[in-house]
């Protein structure tokens, strides 16, 4: 079997050094990234529908998790689910929740618990959405206490 140079990285594949293929990905992921951020800004929370299958799913991504149809719809959670799981990390400077939060409409997204006493958080609880700012970009959508 011949052996590949030592430079070889993968990109040589289609011709294009790694370059050219590493900024077409990066204007792929932002591409994507806009299309779930921007809404953000507009205090809305969007999740991605299969229309194969009928299957919401959460984080975004080009195709379903459940069929690996491409067949995938943008659609706008009410901001409303509940608690599947927290964790609550007090050693840090500022003590803070991280929770699993299952939307009404189905999808489990990883986000932070807010604005509430941390020590009143409890698995199944009603959860609603607020979005805090971010260091320099969109705002950030985490759960309080309905």
């Amino acid at each position: 079997m011949p052996r590949r140079p030592s430079s070889w990285n993968g990109s040589e594949r289609d011709g294009r050094d790694a370059t050219a293929a590493t900024q077409d990905r990066r204007a792929a992921d932002q591409s994507r990234d806009a299309a779930f951020l921007g809404p953000t800004a507009h205090g809305k929370l969007l999740y991605k529908k299969c229309a194969a299958c009928g299957e919401p799913h959460f984080y975004p991504r080009p195709h379903c998790p459940f069929c690996f149809s491409d067949k995938v719809e943008w659609a706008e959670a009410s901001g409303r689910g509940t608690i599947y799981t927290y964790s609550v990390m007090r050693r840090a400077p500022v003590p803070y929740a991280i929770a699993y939060v299952t939307l009404t409409e189905g999808p489990t997204m990883m986000t932070n618990i807010v604005d509430c006493d941390l020590n009143s958080i409890r698995v199944g609880q009603s959860v609603r959405l607020v979005f805090k700012p971010s260091d320099g970009g969109p705002p950030v959508p985490m759960f309080t206490p309905a």
